[in-house]
């Protein structure tokens, strides 16, 4: 069984070792590439002010946070939801200094600890995209993803679009057939993919004609010519 855990988080800044703390947690899991419906999701009382560039990112203020568990009260549930999970998160050098501070105020081990693996999808989308914009709204128009809902970053919509996001960067990783008649996965946007063991076809041998293999002749000699008779086909012929 593969188990796919995406992972975003709003934070109250962008120094976690200057004190700025995690206000929200959004988790998204898929398993075997479909999503699951357990996903996990917090708001946080960070006990400290967020800045006013922060909230207008993600609109949470200090009013709306005020009565939220603090981290240290929701820590054991977000472990045992992604212990032996693979964590996707977009920047993920972020997130993690971010829930490694957290982890670490309360004397545990990083989060990388605890999981079977982090993948950065910023990084995978750089390689495929070299040159090009690669936000997750960038990816999301590319990639034809919904987000028109996203006016305000969110921890839980963000984790979503990512997966939507990840699901069609690597579409046929896994395999080279896609099911259509699959109409679970579609209703969420996702693509089903099922394993063909290819070896079962027998692709037919199509004979070339005398006219095609005429042809092709003079098109090799013509080559030859041009290279001054260094054709590697005659050198490996012989």
């Amino acid at each position: 069984m593969s188990r796919q855990v995406f992972l975003d988080t709003e934070t109250t800044g962008l120094s976690p070792e200057n004190g700025d703390r995690v206000i929200e947690i959004g988790c998204v899991e898929l398993v075997n590439r479909r999503y699951s419906g357990r996903n996990l999701h917090f708001y946080l009382n960070p006990e400290r002010k967020s800045h006013e560039d922060a909230i207008k990112v993600h609109g949470l203020t200090d009013e709306f946070l005020a009565d939220k568990p603090r981290f240290a009260a929701v820590v054991e549930e977000l472990l045992e939801y992604v212990q032996g999970a693979e964590i996707i998160i977009h920047n993920a050098t972020f997130d993690l200094g971010f829930l490694d501070e957290e982890l670490k105020r309360l004397g545990r081990q990083p989060f990388t600890r605890h999981v079977a693996g982090v993948v950065d999808s910023l990084t995978m989308a750089r390689e495929m995209f070299p040159g090009k914009s690669n936000s997750l709204d960038a990816l999301c128009k590319r990639l034809e993803v919904d987000n028109s809902n996203r006016s305000l970053h969110g921890a839980l919509l963000d984790a979503g679009l990512l997966a939507e996001v990840y699901i069609r960067m690597t579409r046929g990783q896994d395999s080279l057939v896609i099911d259509a008649a699959d109409g679970g996965g579609a209703q969420n946007g996702e693509v089903a993919l099922v394993e063909v063991d290819l070896a079962s076809f027998s692709p037919p041998v199509i004979e070339p004609s005398a006219l095609e293999l005429e042809a092709h002749a003079a098109m090799l000699a013509e080559l030859d010519k041009a290279s001054g008779g260094k054709s590697r086909w005659k050198v490996l012929g012989d």
